[in-house]
C-alpha cells in the first residue's frame, strides 16, 4: 500500500491548502477536558493544535522543521501562555513534557513541505533534491549522488516498495559518474526515460522512489518507533495515544506497538512471574479511516488511518527496537 504521497499528485506536490486529516476523529480519540494538557509532536500548520486548544486544553506542539515553528509563533503568542512551541525531534517528546494527558502523531510529510519547490520534497516544481524536514545533516542528493549502487537498490526497495529499485539504483550510477544529481526534476525524468511510463498509471514512475529517499533521509520509521516508546513515557495513567499514519510501513510500526504494548504474555509454571508482561496500554477500538466525504474534500486523506491507544498504570517498559521488524537499511556513511 503506498503512501497518500504515493499519489501522483500529493507526491510531487500539487499546490493545496494545508488540511488536517481525520481531525473530528482526533479530537474524539483524546476525549479531551478543559484543562488537559496534550503533546502534538507533529505540529505542521498547526491544524491539530488549533483544534485542541479550541477544546480548552493546553498544548506542547513539537517539529523538527524550523519554518514551521516560526510559522507558528503567532499562534503560540495568541494563546493567553496555553500553546508551547518546541523545536525538536518528537522522538524526543517526552524531553519536553511529562505527565500528558494525550500524544497526537500526524506521520509524514507535511503540505507545505510538499509545495515549497526549493524543499526538494517533490518534483511538480524544479527545486534542489534536499528532502531534509529538520534542514539539516544528510541530504537525499548526499544520498543519490554517493551511495553504492546495491544499497540505493535496498533504499527504493523496502522504503519505496519499488518493484525496479535495482535498475533504478545502477541508472544513478552510471548516470552521476558523468554528472550528479542536484535537481528533484532532473531526478525524476531520469528514472521516467530509464523505465518508461504507462500512459493509464496515474503514478509518476519516480513517486517510489521519492518517498524512499524522504522516508530514509529523515529516518522517518525509526523516528516515529522511538516516539511510540517516547510518548509510553510521557503519558500519564488514562492518557490516550493517538496516530495518524499515510502508508502500510508507518500504519504495520503502530499497529505493532499498540499489540505489544496491550497484551499479557502468557505465563509459564517453568517461568517465574517477573518474565510476564503487564499491558502499559490499552487499545482503543480498530484503525480509522476517512469517510468518502473527507476523501472528496481532501484526497491526500485518501490512505489515512488512525489508531489510539489509553495508557495504563503499569511503568513503562524499555525500548525494543525489533518488536518492530524494521528493514536493516544502509548506515547513513557517505561512499569515499
Amino acid at each position: 500500500m503506498m503512501t497518500s504521497d504515493g499519489d501522483d499528485d500529493h507526491a510531487v506536490g500539487g499546490s493545496a491548502p494545508h488540511i488536517p486529516v481525520l481531525l473530528d476523529e482526533v479530537i474524539a480519540a483524546l476525549a479531551l477536558k478543559a484543562g488537559d494538557r496534550v503533546v502534538d509532536g507533529t505540529f505542521g500548520a498547526g491544524g491539530y493544535t488549533k483544534a485542541i486548544l479550541a477544546q480548552g486544553a493546553n498544548v506542547v506542539a513539537v517539529d523538527r522543521d524550523p519554518d514551521a515553528i516560526a510559522a507558528g509563533r503567532e499562534l503560540e503568542a495568541q494563546s493567553g501562555g496555553r500553546l508551547q512551541l518546541v523545536h525538536g525531534p518528537f522522538s524526543q517528546l517526552d524531553d519536553y513534557a511529562q505527565g500528558v494527558d494525550g500524544v497526537v502523531l500526524d506521520i509524514g510529510v507535511s503540505s507545505m513541505q510538499l509545495d515549497q519547490a526549493e524543499r526538494g520534497f517533490s518534483f511538480r516544481f524544479d527545486g534542489p533534491l534536499d528532502m531534509r524536514m529538520a534542514q539539516a545533516g544528510l541530504s537525499a542528493a548526499d544520498v543519490v549522488n554517493r551511495f553504492k549502487s546495491g544499497d540505493l537498490a535496498r533504499i527504493f526497495g523496502f522504503l519505496g516498495e519499488e518493484r525496479h529499485a535495482g535498475r533504478i539504483a545502477r541508472m544513478i550510477e552510471k548516470r552521476r559518474a558523468v554528472r550528479f544529481f542536484e535537481r528533484t526534476r532532473d531526478l525524476a525524468e531520469s528514472i521516467a526515460d530509464h523505465v518508461g511510463r504507462n500512459p493509464k498509471d496515474k503514478i509518476h514512475p519516480a513517486t517510489r522512489v521519492f518517498q524512499a529517499l524522504r522516508i530514509y533521509v529523515n529516518d522517518e520509521l525509526g523516528e516515529l518507533a522511538r516516539a511510540l516508546f517516547a510518548a509510553e513515557r510521557a503519558l500519564k495513567p488514562g492518557g490516550r495515544l493517538v496516530v495518524v499514519t499515510f502508508h502500510s510501513l508507518e500504519d504495520r510500526i503502530v499497529k505493532r506497538f499498540i499489540v505489544n504494548r496491550s497484551g499479557s504474555a502468557a505465563g509459564s509454571r517453568y517461568m517465574p512471574e517477573t518474565q510476564v508482561k503487564v499491558a502499559t496500554f490499552e487499545k482503543s477500538g480498530g484503525a480509522v479511516g476517512p469517510s468518502e466525504a473527507e476523501i472528496e474534500a481532501n484526497p491526500r486523506a485518501r490512505s489515512a488511518k488512525l489508531r489510539a491507544a489509553i495508557r495504563t498504570e503499569a511503568p513503562a517498559r524499555s525500548d525494543d527496537l525489533s518488536i518492530f521488524g524494521l528493514p536493516k537499511l544502509p548506515e547513513i556513511r557517505l561512499e569515499r
